[in-house]
């Protein structure tokens, strides 16, 4: 038993670098200033109009994400590999590339030299074009995670939901949407965190614009320019809605399993 236990310790210290480079930047950020350094940056005129909007925008396209990502997560789990390797393909280009790209996309779709431009949609530098960039980089983040879990659904119980008289859309919310909740849940946890921190596609599609376009990192980056300490706050505080939401998604993702498999095992669909 000692020596399994010894033997761990050099694979350890040849890990800790690793670990130290993840964590040490955080740490660093979090006594980068004292709390009456951070209460000052908290009253900078940035902070508050730059988290209202932060969080009016991520809650909105948020409920895009799961209101229209959800069905295609559904159609990538029940078609054939073969149907879905080009769908797959394009639903994960947002996560490789770079953000500033997909910025310069969705201005080349919107714009008034665009190809919706003759529309007058006048959405790019407006909320509506933050909520829209938000939309198009997280939604691979929730559509991976709920396709993985609807996989995870056992067709014979949708079918003995459709012979106990549930339509295919009964079946899908009575039995397929319980079972999977945990990956859906973890999946718009991703999203969401993917969308407070979005920064290069919202700078170049919607700009950076107080009350209206400046969302918490962009307000991070005009404070460098002249209040540290309201760039340290707002980063502060990004840090601990993140801390705090992977604690939050490693607990409900953990509960909500074991009550998935608990129904799972335990009764039949009715």
């Amino acid at each position: 038993m000692s020596g399994k236990t010894t033997g761990r310790w050099p694979v350890f210290l040849v890990a800790m670098p690793m670990l130290g480079l993840l964590v040490l930047p955080v740490l660093a950020l979090l006594f980068a200033s004292s709390p009456s350094d951070l209460a000052a940056g908290m009253k900078h005129d940035l902070f508050m109009p730059a988290l209202w909007l932060s969080i009016r925008t991520t809650v909105l396209s948020l409920a895009i994400v799961v209101l229209l990502g959800t069905p295609l997560a559904w159609w990538l789990a029940v078609a054939s590999p073969r149907r879905r390797r080009v769908v797959e393909l394009l639903v994960d280009l947002p996560i490789v590339l770079p953000p500033a790209v997909m910025g310069i996309a969705l201005l080349q779709t919107f714009g008034r030299s665009g190809w919706l431009g003759d529309w007058n949609l006048s959405i790019p530098f407006t909320t509506t074009a933050v909520v829209l960039a938000q939309v198009l980089v997280s939604a691979p983040f929730y559509i991976q995670s709920a396709a993985q879990s609807f996989r995870r659904v056992d067709r014979d119980l949708l079918i003995v939901a459709r012979t106990l008289g549930r339509s295919r859309l009964g079946a899908f919310f009575r039995v397929a949407l319980p079972i999977a909740r945990p990956g859906l849940i973890g999946g718009a946890a991703l999203a969401w965190a993917r969308a407070i921190g979005e920064f290069g596609a919202t700078l170049l599609f919607a700009g950076n614009m107080p009350d209206t376009t400046q969302t918490m990192p962009l307000a991070i980056y005009t404070a460098l320019e002249s209040d540290v300490r309201a760039a340290i706050a707002l980063a502060v505080v990004l840090a601990g809605v993140a801390v705090l939401l992977l604690f939050a998604l490693r607990f409900v993702w953990s509960s909500s399993s074991g009550r998935a498999r608990v129904q799972h095992g335990g009764g039949s669909p009715s």
